[in-house]
């Protein structure tokens, strides 16, 4: 527990401390979380023989989590263009290798890709909206992590109902709803320090949103461990686990949140 709390402490003021420099700081952190994360994830389906195929990937993972919007490239780059881009040289690699590269291993690879590239390249746009970047940020991460404890505390004090046993059998109902119901009233908190930017109806349709959609995403990396049949995607956060471990719910909630207007972009 003292090891698991010590690496909470230094890890939380290290990724904080980076959040509030933001800019191309915040950024590079995204970035190497988004490639350890890939690499745990490709280490998870075996995969990591295959070298060409992991650097293909890897390569479409990094372009895919970069904040290309924010600067002037000589040619447009776009997520639909990156994502068939990497479809099409995975896809490739499949008929150069005579099949020993299957199409069955790319399309876990591609899989990974489009699940972490995006996540994270929404958590680095979120930070560098020019306006506010950093209360939006803030407050999704805090409505994150709201849910996170609601859930835990409620469930833990009130939870008899179980949510979905057979993929997470310590999830409950109760502590399903305590999440939502505490990620509202951190929302509304936001919304009573920056009424101007945040209304209290918005304020609770972000806090539903992200606590539902929150819990479904750590529900979806529970399901994915449990048949590969392991606990933890990695070994890099002592007591934690690994980086796909803790950012379960932030790669389905930041382009959730963008794809249904609930911020500015």
């Amino acid at each position: 527990m003292k090891q698991r709390i010590l690496t909470g402490a230094i890890a939380g003021a290290g990724f904080l401390g980076l959040l509030a420099v933001g800019g191309n700081w915040f950024a590079a952190l995204i970035v190497l979380m988004a490639i350890i994360g890939f690499d745990e994830y490709v280490r998870m389906n075996k995969l990591k023989d295959h070298r060409i195929t992991w650097l293909v990937g890897m390569i479409a993972l990094i372009l895919l989590t970069l904040p290309w919007e924010m600067h002037r490239f000589t040619y447009e780059l776009n997520e639909v263009g990156l994502i068939w881009g990497a479809a099409f040289v995975l896809m490739a690699a499949t008929v150069l290798s005579k099949n020993k590269i299957t199409i069955d291993m790319v399309s876990l690879l591609f899989l990974g890709v489009v699940y972490i590239g995006v996540g994270f390249h929404y958590m680095i746009m979120t930070r560098w909206i020019p306006e506010h970047g950093l209360f939006w940020t803030l407050l999704i991460f805090v409505c994150i992590w709201a849910t996170d404890s609601g859930a835990y505390f409620v469930g833990s004090k009130f939870g008899k109902h179980l949510l979905w046993p057979v993929i997470s059998p310590k999830k409950s109902v109760e502590g399903a709803l305590g999440g939502v119901l505490i990620a509202i009233v951190a929302g509304l908190c936001f919304s009573l320090a920056r009424p101007e930017l945040l209304s209290p109806a918005r304020a609770v349709l972000i806090g539903v949103v992200i606590a539902v959609s929150g819990q479904l995403g750590d529900l979806m990396q529970s399901a994915y461990k449990r048949v590969k049949g392991i606990k933890d995607t990695g070994t890099i956060l002592p007591g934690h686990g690994g980086i796909l471990d803790r950012v379960d719910s932030w790669l389905i909630v930041f382009p959730l949140v963008h794809w249904l207007a609930l911020i500015p972009s």
